[in-house]
């Protein structure tokens, strides 16, 4: 295998990597804030926001991604716990 293959692996096996994290991490906020009894509204959005500031610093650039991808479930989320939008 030559060397830009192997470092071409390596950076996928990263990146897949950072995916799956992203996911734990989208997947925990989202239990959290369903689930937590003591959970405000603001306290939610403010995990939210945690939860953003954390993929934007695994993938600089992707803010606009996670608008598109995961704002509007948890959007959806709070709006169905709290009656808000």
């Amino acid at each position: 295998m030559a060397d830009d293959e192997r470092a071409s692996k390596i950076e996928i096996e990263h990146e897949n990597k950072m995916i799956r994290r992203l996911r734990i991490l989208v997947d925990l906020t989202f239990a959290v804030i369903a689930q937590d009894n003591d959970m405000t509204l603001e306290l939610g959005w403010e995990h939210v926001l945690a939860l953003k500031g954390a993929a934007v610093a695994m993938f600089p650039g992707k803010e606009e991604t996670f608008d598109l991808i995961y704002l509007p479930r948890f959007s959806r989320l709070l709006a169905e716990r709290f009656g808000a939008n």
